[in-house]
Order: C-alpha cells, then sequence, then structure tokens
C-alpha cells in the first residue's frame, strides 16, 4: 500500500516464563496478609480496647477526652458523658470521644 514505508510484521510470540500466574497470584495473596498484619489486625485490637473502655466507664471516673479536655463524670447517657472540668462548670461530649481514663486523684495532683 505504501510506497515509501515497508510494512512491519509482528514477530511470532515466544513462550512465557513458566510459572508466571502462580507467582503473581501468591504475591498477591502474600501482601494482603502483609498488609492484614501490618495495618487491619493492630487497628481492630485497638478498636475493641477502646470500645470496652467506653462500655466500662462509671461515673466518678476522671478522663481525658480527644481533645486534651480533663474532667471528673458526673453524668452518663448511652451516647454522652457529662464532666465536671471546673468548679461549677460542666461541659457534655460523646463518649466515643474519649481518650484514656485516668487513675483516681490525678485532677487534684494536676491543679
Amino acid at each position: 500500500m505504501s510506497l515509501f514505508i515497508n510494512s512491519a510484521y509482528a514477530q511470532d510470540a515466544g513462550v512465557g516464563p513458566v510459572g508466571g500466574d502462580m507467582f503473581q497470584i501468591l504475591f498477591l495473596v502474600g501482601l494482603f496478609a502483609l498488609f492484614y498484619f501490618i495495618a487491619i489486625r493492630p487497628q481492630r485490637k485497638r478498636q475493641k480496647e477502646h470500645t470496652k473502655m467506653v462500655s466500662e466507664l462509671n461515673k466518678g471516673d476522671e478522663v481525658v477526652t480527644t481533645s486534651g479536655i480533663l474532667g471528673k463524670v458526673t453524668a452518663l447517657d448511652d451516647n454522652y458523658m457529662t464532666l465536671n472540668v471546673a468548679n461549677n462548670v460542666e461541659m457534655k461530649f460523646q463518649r466515643v470521644h474519649l481518650h484514656a481514663v485516668l487513675p483516681k486523684g490525678t485532677l487534684k495532683t494536676i491543679g
């Protein structure tokens, strides 16, 4: 068809490496297993510990919220907790924003 350019023809395809498909599958499975043990499993463990801590929260516990506010729990609801953060100052927070339960007497030693 063309006058100045020679036609290019494809060469016969060579035989691919033996077992290449199996290596790819094993590599993907291994990569997922590594990701599971590095990222997913530890996150689930922390999530279970946090859920347990929130469910075991009692009135009178001294806590720290995720925003860094320290206070004493004065009232509990299904989803909310009321903290006494200063004299006659009470604030209401969602229970899921609990960061840690402090040992008794921590607030007195700090302030």
